[in-house]
């Protein structure tokens, strides 16, 4: 007899389902994990914002108080009280005796100057003025020396010579500045402009030094047309250029300190 086949096992087609759903399983149940992490508390979300916020306030009126009780100490409370205690304003460190008394002899010495110079001020040749490191008197070289030479006139050296008087009297320390124009000059005496600004300069301490003011506290030095006061456009600019400063230096300015090189 002839044996009879097994019956044929269809292929289940849908197995695929399971898998499909594992996987969806799992995901749902990591987004749930998920969510479940980052969620926030409400209740505690509330609570935090409230503070902050009458935090934030109590400071902005505390510090209002404060602020209008620097400009109006009395300002009262619905009863009739002060609102703290007021903040004093800061003040500005008055200057030490020391300072003040510096600043009175600096005055007394332009005075001084500018008595021993009056006919020479009211001329409108001698300027004298106040600057952060002295006082600094301008001479217009016209007056003083002869166009391109070095040699003091005569009626200059007396009223240097006053000036000389006063600044022996004060110990402090003095820079003497000779300037000149941009034209340039050529001459067997002063090859240049360098070699006349340094030369007037050095005559005016010569003459000071002679009338009395100690050497060791003066210094002459030749700045040449490095450093114009006015234009050298026209012929009024260049004259004004033309000058000798005596810088009469505060007292602690001193022009003979010497900085070593390795600081």
């Amino acid at each position: 007899m002839a044996r009879k086949k097994p019956p044929e096992e269809h292929e289940n087609l849908e197995r695929w389902l399971v898998s499909y759903a594992d996987f969806i399983t799992l995901l749902f149940a990591f987004f749930v994990v998920m969510y479940a992490i980052s969620s926030i508390n409400e209740g505690k979300y509330r609570v935090l914002s409230d503070s902050l916020v009458q935090a934030f306030q109590e400071k902005q009126t505390s510090d209002k108080l404060i602020y209008m009780g620097e400009r109006n100490p009395e300002i009262l409370t619905g009863t009739g009280k002060p609102i703290g205690k007021s903040v004093p304003q800061r003040r500005s460190e008055d200057p030490s005796p020391q300072v003040q008394q510096e600043t009175e002899d600096m005055k007394r010495i332009a005075r001084n100057v500018q008595t021993a110079m009056s006919s020479m001020v009211a001329e409108g040749k001698v300027k004298v003025t106040r600057s952060p490191r002295g006082i600094m008197v301008e001479i217009n070289a016209s007056t003083l020396f002869p166009s391109g030479d070095a040699t003091l006139q005569p009626n200059s050296a007396q009223a240097l010579a006053a000036v000389a008087e006063v600044l022996s009297q004060i110990d402090n320390p003095i820079q003497v500045e000779g300037h000149t124009d941009n034209i340039p000059i050529r001459s067997l005496a002063y090859p240049s402009n360098w070699e006349l600004s340094s030369a007037r300069a050095g005559s005016v301490v010569r003459l000071l030094t002679e009338a009395g003011v100690p050497p060791g506290r003066m210094v002459a030095i030749g700045y040449a047309d490095n450093k114009p006061v006015d234009t050298n456009a026209n012929p009024d600019g260049r004259a004004r250029n033309r000058r000798v400063n005596v810088l009469i230096l505060n007292s602690e300015d001193d022009i003979g300190r010497e900085i070593p090189l390795n600081n």
